[in-house]
């Protein structure tokens, strides 16, 4: 309940969030694609890993099964993609937002964003299906100690007692293809925003709309910081340290 004081002005106690007021009808939609998506996919993305490596570090259980291990290889580059996608979607809201505000409402409708975070997750998954299932046919022999805190690609085509140069440059490719291909589209959107938002003339206008990325930005930076260094490289003859301590970051 409000309080009064000795001028019987009300005192507020609590706050109401506006939110997203000029489009009330729409709040459950945009609720449900905010939570499900770049949230819930962050949710699952350490998921995948996370309790697994707090339980070795707990019991020293150590031992993962092999389909186990496979599916943690899937859903953790299967998010990872989806994550990628995501961003690049993102950076074009941004893009609409910022360059073309008069059309957004039109352009950005529930349908259109309900298909584009749609197709960022169908397309992170499919993407690591390929590779998923090719490791599945590997033969792997002793030592079988993955130096890695989760099973990655390269860790455990280092343990495979076959001929792996084939499947490395398939995943090398596709991986090429999905992380520089999200960031190139990612540059491009921010490149078209900064020279508009260059042509804005007062410098309050500016900084409101470069404060709009900021967030994205720093997601950006983060997340290609570490996924360009740890995987658009080849694989062999490598160790895993530093990646281990960069995913760990990235995670927290």
């Amino acid at each position: 309940m409000p309080k009064a004081d000795n001028g019987n002005r009300s005192i507020a106690s609590s706050f109401i969030i506006v939110g997203f007021e000029t489009l009330r009808e729409l709040e459950v939609v945009l609720f449900a694609l905010f939570t499900a998506n770049f949230s819930m996919l962050e949710v699952l993305y350490t998921t995948v890993t996370v309790p697994k490596m707090l339980d070795t570090l707990l019991t020293r259980q150590k031992m993962i099964s092999s389909p186990f291990c496979l599916a943690q290889f899937y859903f953790l580059f299967g998010f990872g993609a989806a994550e990628n996608c995501l961003l690049a979607v993102m950076a074009y809201d941004r893009y609409l937002a910022i360059c073309k505000p008069l059309h957004y409402a039109t352009m950005m409708t529930s349908r259109t964003s309900i298909n584009l975070a749609l197709g960022a997750w169908v397309g992170g998954l499919f993407a690591a299906s390929p590779p998923a299932m090719w490791i599945s046919t590997l033969k792997f022999c002793f030592p079988n100690f993955i130096d890695h805190f989760f099973c990655d690609y390269a860790p455990l085509l280092k343990l495979s007692c076959e001929d792996t140069s084939a499947g490395e440059f398939a995943f090398m490719v596709m991986s090429w293809s999905v992380i520089l291909g999200c960031f190139f589209l990612i540059m491009v959107s921010y490149s078209l925003i900064i020279f508009a938002v260059l042509k804005i003339p007062s410098t309050n206008g500016q900084r409101k709309a470069f404060s709009t990325c900021a967030s994205h930005l720093a997601v950006v930076s983060i997340f290609y910081g570490t996924v360009i260094f740890m995987y658009i490289r080849p694989t062999s003859h490598i160790r895993f340290s530093m990646d281990k301590t960069l995913e760990e970051r990235e995670k927290t």
